[in-house]
């Protein structure tokens, strides 16, 4: 059994086993956990403990977005602490959704070339520096890649209605996996439910999803094509998660 890390206020999921569970009775204004083997990293108050969102898959480096000088860019600093460093400069925002799984480059989010700021597309940047590249998607919000860089799980549309709970108009999000070869789609199956947040791992895409009510955390195995419910809320929401080496972090009643 794989060993999980000692926190107090996120829900732990080992991914291999079964799960464990550690919460706090009261909110602590927590967002947006990531983790590596031996560090939880999250946003407390607009500001950031430990590091920042999203963990490099050796988890010696953590890129996040920030907004130090009047635009939210795409920055990278050392797991142990140090100064960050700027990697994007485009006056749209750009947000950081995660790594290539060789650690070479940071994916992110944009609407800077698109002709509606809400249509987001994916790029990849150089963790050392330089021009980024798009992903060739159309539009893409939430994104992971398969552990051989050869397909991406992602969301294809824009969540507009996050703050409207239990939406399931026209503009609920799926979950598309695409064939970065030759751009062909699986689409995970779904009754018009919200599935966000997809996690690849091994070959299990995690997401969260409200399909069954309060949103839990559901698995999509890649061979058999069945989607089954891996941790159910019975309560609030699960509001965002995040896969590392040995677990998945999930928010939980953190704000």
């Amino acid at each position: 059994m794989r060993k999980l890390l000692p926190v107090t206020f996120f829900a732990l999921v080992s991914i291999f086993v079964q799960l464990t569970v550690a919460q706090s009775n009261t909110p602590l204004l927590l967002r947006y956990p990531t983790v590596s083997k031996t560090q939880i990293v999250f946003n407390y108050g607009n500001d950031l403990w430990i590091a920042l969102p999203y963990f490099s898959p050796d988890g010696s480096m953590v890129a996040f977005t920030g907004e130090y000088d009047g635009n939210r860019d795409v920055y990278v600093i050392p797991a142990s602490g140090g100064e960050p460093r700027r990697l994007t400069f485009h006056p749209a925002d750009e947000f950081v959704a995660g790594w290539t799984p060789d650690g070479k480059k940071i994916l992110f989010n944009s609407w800077g070339n698109s002709f509606m700021h809400f249509e987001n597309q994916l790029y990849a940047v150089p963790v050392d520096g330089g021009l980024p590249a798009e992903v060739p998607l159309p539009i893409a919000e939430d994104a992971s890649f398969s552990p051989d860089g050869t397909h991406i799980a992602y969301v294809p549309h824009p969540k507009w209605q996050q703050a409207w709970k239990r939406y399931h108009g026209g503009q609920t999000t799926p979950i598309w996996i695409a064939d970065l070869k030759d751009s062909s789609v699986v689409h995970v199956p779904r009754e018009n439910s919200n599935d966000h947040h997809p996690m690849w791992v091994g070959d299990a895409i995690y997401f969260l999803s409200d399909r069954t009510g309060p949103v839990s955390l559901f698995a999509y195995d890649t061979k058999t094509k069945q989607v089954s419910e891996a941790l159910h809320s019975d309560g609030l929401d699960f509001k965002t998660a995040s896969a590392g080496p040995d677990a998945i972090v999930i928010e939980q009643f953190g704000a």
